[in-house]
């Protein structure tokens, strides 16, 4: 859930970076990896969920900020994207990140990356911009979030419950 402010915040990031990328379109949806994209096959989505409740049931709420714009390129570098990386709560993250590896082990499924850069992507565009985006264009979109009203407020995010996604289902797992 996003407040409005956050939404006007993202709105001058995307215009500012469209200078360099004109093709940026604005995330509607937004999230933070603690794992990369798996499939599932249908008999092992009720065994997967039980037992990642199982393994995130001690993990208590916590806040993490999310304030450092950064540019990122998908594997095969189809993609890129302008992101905010997390600056304060990464301990906690990983702490996550090693109980769903643990998961996806049991499932022979590939872990999380070793060094993972947790972050909340903003927006993305086709191909690999990365050249353009970075340098002049991330120091002035992170003047833009240093900047903002109340960003301190509005990039701090309270971790209260994760959230898996398998095909149109969706598992909720409250933290404590």
């Amino acid at each position: 859930r996003v407040q409005e402010e956050f939404l006007e915040l993202l709105e001058l990031l995307v215009s500012c970076a469209r200078t360099y990328v004109a093709s940026l379109a604005a995330m509607e949806e937004f999230h933070l990896s603690l794992s990369q994209c798996v499939v599932l096959r249908y008999h092992w989505i009720d065994p997967f969920v039980r037992s990642l409740k199982q393994r995130l049931a001690p993990f208590h709420r916590f806040f993490c900020v999310a304030d450092q714009v950064k540019v990122y390129t998908n594997q095969n570098k189809t993609r890129t994207f302008i992101g905010l990386e997390v600056s304060a709560g990464h301990f906690q993250l990983l702490e996550l990140v090693s109980e769903v590896d643990r998961v996806l082990e049991e499932f022979d499924l590939p872990t999380f990356y070793k060094d993972p850069s947790f972050h909340i992507s903003l927006a993305w565009c086709v191909g690999d911009m990365s050249d353009r985006l970075e340098g002049q264009c991330l120091q002035e979109l992170q003047d833009i979030v240093d900047g903002f009203e109340d960003s301190a407020f509005l990039l701090r995010v309270q971790w209260e419950q994760i959230h898996c996604k398998s095909g149109n289902k969706y598992f909720s797992f409250p933290l404590r």
